[in-house]
């Protein structure tokens, strides 16, 4: 009870703060999406490069069948919160079974599971490839100064992190070292550059395939799982209140390079939202399926 009562007040302090910066809104504030069509959507999202992507793109979508959408970046478990307790209509963003598992145990039978959006998401630890004599977990010895680059702590690919220390022998002296999803890249960039040796916490589908050679380390013991679905979760009582917004976030669905091309134009310059823009003019096929009523 304890534990609820303080992810409460910690939802309603992130939401707070979203709310009073600058640009939090894409248009005027209204949680839980308007009993009318054309009304208001809200989505949250975390702020990882797949999320920033994946939901300016629905966004760009609802806002062409005429609602109103609010985009407001949350923590991980924040964004779940505010879909369980309905001051979110919903998100784009939920990796399963791995990544979001435990948000899921806690929040999921308080709010709907419309499906994948997208699969073949897969989570590791990468390398660069010219680190030629490391192929597999098990390899790993002295490299990069036995330390791992994470990302944010408590996300799910962390969680296996931790775990991989634990599990694998020869990552017995290992640690892992948390920052962000942009800290993580730029040092990754920077060690390319270097021809240096580097370890991060990776994700597919993410720019950095794109932009770099890079490859997963083989997971003998499976602590990564064997792939992962990103699933589109909306509040309660959102097919009533608004059945045209459920039925285009239902409908919803892409693939890898997709995504990808999405998150390139971000990562090269572009804003989420033009980025998103452009997509959806020029991907209109797909589109189409998305609100087919």
């Amino acid at each position: 009870m304890f534990k609820k009562i303080v992810l409460g007040l910690i939802a309603i302090l992130g939401l707070a703060l979203t709310f009073g910066s600058a640009g939090a809104f894409e248009s005027t504030a209204n949680f839980g999406g308007d009993s009318n069509e054309g009304g208001t959507v809200t989505l949250s999202y975390v702020e990882w490069d797949t999320e920033v992507a994946s939901t300016h793109v629905i966004a760009e979508v609802l806002k062409d069948e005429g609602f109103n959408v609010n985009v407001i970046p949350l923590d991980n478990a924040v964004m779940w919160q505010a879909v369980a307790n309905g001051e979110a209509d919903g998100m784009v963003g939920a990796w399963l079974p791995l990544t979001h598992g435990e948000q899921f145990d806690e929040y999921g039978d308080q709010m709907e599971d419309l499906g994948k959006n997208l699969e073949g998401a897969i989570t590791g630890l990468v390398v660069p490839t010219y680190m030629e004599d490391v192929n597999s977990i098990e390899d790993l010895t002295d490299e990069a100064g036995k330390k791992i680059t994470g990302i944010e702590p408590g996300a799910g690919v962390m969680n296996a992190t931790e775990k991989a220390l634990e599990e694998y022998p020869n990552l017995s002296d290992w640690s892992l070292e948390s920052s962000s999803s942009g800290a993580m890249a730029t040092a990754l960039g920077q060690a390319i550059d270097n021809k240096d040796e580097i370890v991060v916490t990776g994700w597919s589908p993410h720019w950095k395939f794109q932009k770099y050679d890079l490859k997963y380390l083989d997971d003998p013991k499976g602590i990564f799982g064997d792939g992962e679905e990103i699933h589109t979760m909306v509040r309660e009582g959102l097919k009533e209140d608004n059945p045209r917004a459920y039925q285009i976030l239902d409908q919803f669905e892409w693939d890898l390079e997709d995504m990808e091309s999405v998150m390139v134009d971000i990562h090269d310059g572009k804003d989420p939202q033009q980025a998103a823009r452009d997509w959806v003019d020029n991907n209109q096929d797909k589109v189409e399926a998305w609100v087919a009523e």
